[in-house]
């Protein structure tokens, strides 16, 4: 349990960003390594569906405007990964602290998400796709290297997974803000130019 609660922190912060890597990433690390992983990763059928939705969600995560389609259907999907990974490298069995882990786990994967989904809504408003592109390939190098650090060294991946949290929310809210002030301006400078009636 001592290095559980590291892991399943990072691995939670992953899934907010991509748990179809996350998983995939895990099983073959629980295949190839003796590290504890959860034996339900390691399985083909899981590793298949999950190499699967993985390149789906490549795909997807780099096109512009069908990224935000593709994090509005993982609104409801990344949380719920993060706590059942969470539930997974806690524990087998489900108890009182398990649990409290998961409601965590998917809370941690939601805000993630959600600053995920805002911060490529605000990429999105580019005129150019190449920083989208650049964006999801940066998410999916942090997510790869964060789980890969999570197995060695729990504990400093877990604290840079809270500073990637921290950072994102951060950044998502500069872009919330951002975008309500340009809307107030725009919303002026309309009624501005509107004719008297």
């Amino acid at each position: 349990m001592e290095t559980a609660l590291p892991l399943a922190f990072t691995a939670s912060w992953a899934s907010g960003i991509n748990p179809y890597l996350l998983v995939l990433l895990l099983g073959f690390a629980g295949r190839l390594t003796d590290w504890d992983i959860p034996v339900a990763f390691e399985r083909t059928d899981v590793l298949i569906v999950f190499a699967v939705l993985a390149v789906l969600d490549a795909v997807a995560d780099k096109i512009m405007w069908l990224d935000s389609g593709w994090d509005a259907v993982n609104t409801v999907i990344r949380p719920v990964a993060g706590a059942v990974v969470a539930t997974l490298i806690a524990a087998p069995t489900v108890d009182l602290p398990t649990a409290a882990i998961a409601a965590g786990g998917g809370a941690i994967a939601l805000v993630t998400h959600l600053a995920k989904a805002t911060t490529r809504l605000a990429v999105n408003t580019s005129p150019e796709p190449a920083s989208n592109v650049v964006v999801s390939v940066i998410e999916d190098v942090l997510v790869a290297f964060t789980v890969a650090l999570a197995l060695v060294w729990p504990w400093l991946a877990a604290a840079l997974a809270l500073a990637f949290l921290v950072a994102g929310s951060a950044v998502a809210l500069l872009f919330l803000r951002l975008a309500r002030r340009a809307l107030r301006t725009r919303r002026r400078a309309k009624a501005a130019h509107a004719p008297a009636e």
